[in-house]
């Protein structure tokens, strides 16, 4: 448990906040746990993540200098330790990192000096007490430590590269397989002899004696897909603390659960679940994972079958089992949002503002999970009914993934059952899919433009938002395949970099725009219009004709018909997220978007589908917005500025400290999308489908101006068919409709009548037919022109009629057999339904199985049919004498 240290979480992160602002650093907010803007990568997973542009020279800072506390997560794709998570000291999902930063300001020496004095003279750690690592070739920062800062040598670890390929190495840190990298100087604690483990590079340095606490990179490198490195604009320091291991060292306690912040929601958990053991490891997993899902949550994800929604839905989950493990039946994840709002909501305002949100999310998932077991279940005893004494490893671990049942869930079953888990195959399956999902986390990271061309350009500035055509334009770049080139010939594809453009890049869910740029001799046919390292616009294309040269200058046309629908929807997705606020609540926030010229498409969050009437009025209310012919304003001011006038940010997008804001009627949103001048421009908005994504969040379609018509009309046309079909006008269709399926419904009674007449007449005589096997009727019969439920009704009637029996019946149909079967009375206790009709299925080429007493199957009609009927005496008998 903790001691009583003055060091808490809330005090270590205001102190380190406190140092570096007194060392001229600019504190800044957490991004988001979602990358704005970085599809490379799953989730924020260091610090560095929100300056990745900053290191490449894309984006300057008025602050060389800067501090933050970021919040990480890692727990899909390449950074994955979900399974040690709360069974070791410091694994976790969600994690602290303390950061500060230089941007080609200050560079090694500053930055050992002064983690050295926040350490020691600060936090009064004892220097005795630290050993350092360097990467082998980085003289220079072994000699800081040495000469200046007076660690002896002995203390002071040379890594090499440790990991089977150059720079990889513990002290050569890279975000991912490409982009900025450097050496690094990573600081230790030693926790004393008595815990076992040896220092850094030595055999036993994964023991738990020597810790890492302070990693110091010094980012030098941009990393290309060949492996080379590439001088970064200027050196910059990039530094990450664990927030919990460092709390652990100030705490005098050796796991980072015994620290006060995991305690609190280690004691609350225990309570919720009726854990009187706080030492259990379940209450671990359960307080990891409520500060992940949460924040996850917050930052706009929520839980799905893919991507990082999937993520979520695993970790939530997980947190469930270990509850259920707990002897959890009812949902109590969700009531853990409060006290960690508490403990956390000061460092993180948004977390306390969203806690309501967190809550519905989290209880509507516990809620599914609770059907999901059922489902498991059923899975389960499918599975057993078909093995033969052994779960198939794929079986368990489709139960695990699935599901949601872990493998020790399983085996507990198992093992009831008189059954075993084939484990091996269940570990090949569970190494396919991380296989598969190391794979999955590399994302794909589109077009990089190599950081020598970045420190080059100057960003793009874009003259669209008032006009589509553009000349005077500077070839800046020409991309080939990828790679910088001087010039491009007729026939070439390439990307084409202008120092200004009329061509919108693809942000904020408009896609970009299409169109032409011509020379005297050239003409370059422009398919797509990208943003490039968050600056510059590329344009996508072919070279139609000519050579085209950096340093051409050009004119462009952008496709001004396209244009023109893309603003109309574009528009028109500002007015629908007004209205959907404003009828289904203020908790609706956008989720992603497409806006394109055939049709815009909005995500949200939202926990229930949206009725008809709800639709209705949605549409309506977008149309009086469109009909009032706001004028909208586009006006240009500071972040903050924005958000106190009520401005939107919008999910996913990154913001620099000037931001457009855009108004229309009582809309507001933060956007860099081109608009209408008026809203009456958009003519008409008309939603054509709604549906979900994913739990938690619905999706909507829509069309606007001329599309919007064309689909009215098409309506129109479709219902005048339909008023022709039944004989009527349009208005009467749906009485002439309601009739209609009155007059089938009727028709269906009166057929399933006959078929029950005719299937009670077809099986009335078969009870005669039934044999009498060791003191038990078996009957094997086959009953044509009855389909699989006139089948389990005759089996009903016959097990009434027989009292102690075993039956299978088989009706065939177009070279196909259904089979149910059925065991009663003293029969049940010694024959399986579900073995029997397995007996028959296997026969016939089929499957089947269901519950001890009933079950169904298929196979093929045929003479083998009628072969394993025959046999079904001789196999009860054969499965008497053996029971």
């Amino acid at each position: 448990m903790t001691t009583s240290s003055p060091y808490t979480t809330a005090r270590i992160r205001s102190d380190f906040l406190d140092f570096f602002r007194g060392k001229g650093h600019e504190i800044v907010p957490s991004a988001p746990l979602v990358p704005a803007n970085d599809p490379t990568l799953l989730f924020t997973n260091s610090g560095m993540v929100q300056f990745k542009d900053v290191f490449l020279g894309a984006e300057k800072r008025a602050n060389p200098r800067a501090a933050d506390v970021q919040r990480c997560l890692r727990a899909g794709g390449k950074h994955n330790d979900l399974d040690s998570v709360g069974y070791t000291a410091r694994h976790h999902t969600f994690f602290e990192m303390l950061g500060n930063w230089s941007f080609g300001d200050y560079f090694k020496k500053e930055a050992i000096a002064w983690a050295w004095e926040l350490l020691t003279q600060v936090w009064k750690l004892p220097a005795e007490r630290l050993l350092v690592t360097v990467y082998h070739t980085d003289d220079e920062a072994y000699a800081l430590w040495h000469e200046m800062i007076g660690v002896p040598a002995e203390r002071i670890v040379r890594i090499g590269d440790n990991k089977g390929a150059p720079y990889a190495s513990d002290n050569f840190w890279q975000m991912a397989d490409t982009g900025p990298c450097g050496p690094c100087t990573e600081i230790f604690y030693d926790h004393g002899p008595e815990h076992f483990g040896g220092p850094p590079g030595s055999p036993d340095e994964d023991g738990d004696r020597y810790i890492e606490i302070w990693n110091l990179v010094f980012m030098q490198f941009d990393k290309q897909a060949d492996g080379t490195l590439v001088p970064l604009p200027a050196p910059c320091v990039d530094t990450g603390m664990g927030l919990e291991r460092l709390a652990a060292v100030l705490q005098h306690v050796h796991s980072n659960y015994e620290i006060d912040l995991f305690q609190a929601l280690i004691r609350k958990a225990a309570e919720l679940t009726g854990t009187p053991d706080l030492e259990n490891k379940s209450l671990r997993v359960i307080a990891d994972h409520i500060r992940a899902c949460s924040f996850l949550i917050v930052d706009g994800v929520l839980p799905s079958n893919e991507g990082r929604g999937y993520v979520l839905r695993r970790i939530i989950r997980r947190a469930l089992r270990h509850g259920w493990m707990l002897g959890t039946r009812g949902p109590f994840f969700h009531r853990l949002v409060g006290t960690l709002a508490t403990l956390m909501g000061e460092a993180y305002p948004e977390l306390p503002a969203k806690r309501e949100l967190v809550e519905k999310a989290l209880l509507a998932e516990e809620e599914r999970f609770a059907e999901t077991l059922d489902a498991g279940m059923k899975i389960f005893d499918e599975v057993a009914a078909k093995s033969d004494g052994c779960i198939p490893g794929a079986d368990a671990f489709r139960l695990y993934d699935t599901y949601g049942f872990p493998l020790d869930l399983t085996q507990d079953i198992a093992r009831e059952r008189g059954l075993t888990v084939d484990i091996a195959g269940f570990d090949a399956a569970m190494e396919r899919q991380r296989e598969t999902a190391r794979a999955a986390g590399k994302f794909g990271g589109g077009v990089q433009l190599p950081a020598d061309l970045v420190a080059q350009l100057q960003p793009t500035r874009f003259v669209g938002y008032d006009r589509l055509e553009a000349d005077g334009l500077a070839v800046l770049a020409l991309l080939k395949d990828g790679r910088p080139v001087d010039a491009v010939e007729a026939g070439d594809e390439a990307i084409v970099i202008l120092d200004a453009t009329p061509f919108y890049g693809e942000s904020g869910g408009q896609v970009g725009d299409t169109g032409e740029l011509h020379g005297v001799e050239t003409r370059f046919a422009v398919s797509d219009t990208q943003k490039l390292a968050g600056q510059f616009f590329g344009h996508t294309g072919r070279l139609q004709s000519g050579i085209l040269r950096v340093g051409d200058t050009l004119a462009g046309t952008v496709d001004g018909q396209r244009r023109g629908s893309i603003v109309l929807n574009h528009s028109a997705t500002h007015l629908l997220h007004g209205a959907l606020r404003g009828l289904l609540g203020t908790h609706v926030a956008q989720k992603g978007s497409l806006v394109a010229p055939d049709r815009l498409r909005f995500d949200f969050s939202h926990f229930q589908p949206i009725g008809g009437e709800e639709l209705a009025e949605i549409e309506r209310r977008v149309n009086v917005e469109v009909r009032a012919n706001h004028a909208v304003v586009v006006d240009e001011m500071g972040m903050q500025e924005a958000i106190d006038a009520g401005a939107i940010a919008l999910f996913g997008e990154k913001y620099g400290e000037r931001v457009r804001v855009v108004k229309m009627g009582d809309s507001i949103e933060l956007c860099g999308g081109t608009h209408v001048g008026r809203t009456g421009e958009i003519g008409l908005f008309k939603l054509v489908s709604e549906g979900g994504v994913s739990a938690g969040v619905r999706r909507v379609e829509a069309l606007t101006g001329q599309a919007a018509l064309d689909h009215v009309l098409g309506e129109e046309g479709r219902l005048r068919e339909a008023a022709g079909l039944l004989g009527g006008t349009t208005a009467e269709v749906a009485d002439k409709l309601r009739g209609l399926l009155d007059r089938q419904k009727k028709l269906e009674r009166e057929v399933e009548a006959y078929k029950a007449k005719a299937a009670s007449g077809a099986t009335a005589d078969l009870g005669a037919q039934a044999v009498e096997v060791h003191g038990i009727r078996v009957l094997a019969a086959r009953v044509d022109g009855l389909d699989a439920k006139a089948l389990r009704d005759a089996l009903d009637r016959l097990r009434q009629q027989l009292g102690d029996a075993a039956i299978v019946l088989a009706g065939a149909s177009e070279g196909r057999a259904a089979l149910v079967a059925g065991v009663s009375g003293a029969a049940a206790g010694r024959i399986k339904a579900g073995e029997l009709v397995g007996f028959v299925a296997g026969r016939t080429g089929g499957k089947g199985g269901g519950r001890p007493d009933m079950a169904q199957g298929g196979g093929a009609d045929g003479p083998d049919l009628v072969a394993a009927l025959t046999d079904v005496p001789g196999w009860v008998a054969a499965k008497l004498s053996a029971g």
